[in-house]
């Protein structure tokens, strides 16, 4: 289903102040505090703004979608990943975008080739992979090695499992838009 762009990070602002407050499919934490949570764990890392930026936006089709609370539990996958990567395009290049675009992939990549990757996973991201197609079989697995962007959505999936702590204290939304800005101008430049 076609969505409309996202053209400014007002309208990004807009979408998370609005719809941030809704839990995330499942956890114990507000859509906000997981994208906040995940902005901070690869700021802490020394990612780029581009990278940071990803992991804060990363699940922002999820908003779009007006994905409820308990969409996993009712076998809906709202292909989040593609949906975020589609709202965004006119704002970010694929620095940006295809760490976003790969996260999910990146998640059934890691439970096929990391020993204890699938037990380390939440309850609820477990049941969200199955929704997404389960764990990589071989040949998919060198298809996803090979991608251009893979280090960085390998990255982003791991900020996206770190960000799931209730009462983790975040710099707020405006220092994420800020570096988002950043990201947005080098991406016109």
């Amino acid at each position: 289903m076609p969505y409309s762009p996202l053209n400014s990070l007002e309208q990004v602002a807009a979408l998370l102040s609005e719809h941030g407050v809704r839990l995330y499919g499942g956890e114990a934490i507000s859509q906000l505090e997981h994208a906040l949570q995940a902005a901070l764990a690869a700021e802490q890392d020394g990612a780029s703004d581009a990278l940071i930026t990803a992991a804060f936006l990363h699940d922002l089709g999820h908003l779009v979608c007006e994905q409820g609370d308990d969409d996993v539990a009712n076998g809906i996958n709202d292909h989040h990943e593609a949906v975020a990567t589609q709202v965004l395009r006119s704002l970010f290049a694929d620095d940006v975008l295809q760490p976003i675009a790969l996260h999910v992939a990146a998640k059934r990549y890691l439970c096929s080739i990391e020993p204890g990757y699938h037990a380390s996973l939440s309850d609820a991201s477990r049941a969200s992979l199955a929704l997404q197609g389960g764990a990589m079989d071989a040949a998919a697995c060198a298809r996803f090695a090979r991608h251009p962007h893979v280090a960085d959505a390998l990255r982003l999936r791991r900020y996206d499992d770190q960000a799931k702590t209730p009462g983790l204290v975040t710099p707020p939304l405006a220092h994420y838009l800020a570096i988002a800005a950043r990201a947005t101008q080098a991406a016109q430049a």
